[in-house]
């Protein structure tokens, strides 16, 4: 949920989340349609879809244990090495080595001179040669809260990352119409037509649309759209 959404819009949704949903088996054996209801708001809706997915195949593959190994987690959809890291270091209190925004921030401040172009390879192998084995989970908050800070100074200087992409408007964007779409049909399925005029309707309608069919979030059944069941 913290990915790309702050943390002040993530605490009430991931409170309701986890009252609904207080375990892995409970997720698995929701619907979609009722995951992404929890979830609107928070947008990146394939966030949920990945998250739900993972429920289910923890439940059929994992014989409902949460994996603790890299390789195990990796398994699980949406997640990739830094997600695993994260889950590794946060969860199990593994000294995992992972790279985020406030995790730059910390280490282009103090090892890389402003104006250098600073690839993950580099700070990861710094990262490594300074994780506290002991307390990998206080050494990560502890890089939080200071990431944060120094970037509230304006001490952020993420332009120097050759991964850092900066979030795209909402505004004006396919993601956009793509949020407004499950927001409506999160109250009730619909024809197309009644779709289109429950939202901001223009040339990213099609796109919208097409790409939650392709994403598995909603569904056509005779002529009527409705959320994954």
């Amino acid at each position: 949920m913290l990915q790309q959404t702050q943390v002040d819009r993530v605490i009430p949704k991931f409170e309701a989340f986890i009252a609904a949903f207080p375990n892995v088996q409970t997720l698995a054996q929701a619907s979609l349609a009722d995951v992404l209801k929890l979830w609107n708001g928070l947008g990146y809706n394939r966030r949920a879809k990945y998250l739900h997915d993972a429920a289910k195949m923890i439940i059929a593959e994992f014989a409902g244990e949460f994996p603790e190994s890299e390789e195990g987690l990796q398994k699980l959809p949406g997640v990739g090495p830094n997600t695993a890291g994260a889950i590794r270091a946060y969860a199990f209190n593994q000294p995992a080595i992972f790279i985020e925004t406030n995790v730059r921030t910390v280490y282009f401040h103090h090892f890389f001179p402003e104006g250098d172009k600073v690839d993950d390879k580099q700070l990861r192998e710094i990262v490594a040669a300074t994780i506290d084995h002991e307390n990998p989970r206080e050494f990560y908050w502890a890089l939080m809260d200071y990431g944060s800070w120094l970037k509230k100074q304006g001490a952020g200087r993420l332009q120097q990352s050759r991964h850092y992409t900066k979030q795209s408007a909402l505004k004006g964007s396919v993601r956009e119409i793509r949020g407004q779409i499950v927001r409506v049909l999160t109250k009730e399925a619909m024809k197309q037509e009644a779709l289109q005029k429950s939202v901001d309707f223009d040339d990213r309608f099609t796109l919208a649309l097409d790409g939650l069919l392709r994403d598995g979030l909603v569904v056509q059944t005779n002529n009527v759209l409705h959320l994954t069941k």
